[in-house]
């Protein structure tokens, strides 16, 4: 039998996820030169570009909400925005490697990428358990 005692954090992580993605991704469509101008870096000549990552990021949001009614259901949603929060990083160290001019970049990574491995690691493990027919 499974038990959901362990699971109550679950949707509110994956609510709190999905507001910050929702902000941070109407800000960059709707401010796409502020994240430059905030770090003192060069403004991009295409911030179509950016506001299309932003468009990206707000549709994990809206995911994410949805994942929340359910998360063990609901775990594929999970597991997507979790690869997404590995690759990020993982790019970003590649070009910063091959000598990316801004390394400010590295600071989206805290609160876009980081602060969400564990909860949503968590998550995908309760899921396989609970999958599994695993007590958690």
């Amino acid at each position: 039998m499974y038990s959901t005692k362990n699971t109550q954090w679950m949707p509110l992580v994956l609510r709190l996820a999905a507001i910050y993605n929702l902000i941070w991704g109407a800000w960059v469509i709707l401010f796409p030169q502020h994240f430059f101008d905030l770090l003192a870096m060069e403004r991009i000549n295409h911030p179509m570009i950016w506001q299309g990552m932003g468009m990206v990021i707000g549709v994990y949001g809206v995911g994410y909400w949805l994942a929340s009614y359910d998360p063990l259901q609901h775990w594929i949603i999970v597991l997507v925005g979790f690869l997404g929060k590995i690759f990020g990083p993982l790019g970003y160290l590649f070009n910063l490697l091959q000598g990316m001019p801004y390394p400010q970049f590295g600071y989206t990574l805290i609160t876009n990428d980081l602060i969400w491995w564990l909860p949503f690691a968590l998550i995908l493990r309760a899921a396989s358990q609970h999958r599994r027919g695993v007590v958690i």
